[in-house]
């Protein structure tokens, strides 16, 4: 079994999720990437969330939500995607940057347009009462 490690961003205003939908792909996702070299949780999830929607986290807002795991988007079968989520407050203006296509904000009767990690996390969400 592969399993693809990645760190994301969950970020909820008006009962919405901020997801983004990346260039050339069908689904959306939380912002978030993977980690590079030896990069902590933290550092990555800085400088994945700047580099794909422009925006600083604030390091001292980070708080670890939780660990979802699902079947890889366009991947082979048994190609995990594991996805730890952290919520935080950011400072700037929020606007697609890099591969980025859009920004939107969703919520749970947008659940077809997420991946399968996405829709684990909305569930999630869902069920806590975060989002609608």
């Amino acid at each position: 079994m592969k399993i693809i490690d990645k760190v994301a961003w969950i970020y909820i205003k008006d009962k919405k999720v901020l997801c983004t939908l990346t260039k050339g792909k069908e689904k959306y996702y939380s912002p978030g990437g993977k980690r590079e070299g030896n990069e902590t949780d933290e550092e990555t999830l800085i400088r994945e969330v700047k580099e794909e929607v422009s925006v600083d986290i604030r390091l001292d807002t980070i708080k670890y939500y939780g660990t979802f795991e699902a079947q890889a988007d366009g991947k082979e079968d048994g190609v995990i995607v594991k996805m730890t989520c952290y919520m935080a407050e950011y400072e700037g203006e929020l606007k697609p940057d890099s591969e980025i296509e859009r920004i939107d904000f969703l919520n749970t009767n947008d659940i077809d347009k997420l991946s399968l990690a996405g829709k684990l996390i909305f569930e999630d969400l869902k069920e806590k009462g975060l989002i609608n």
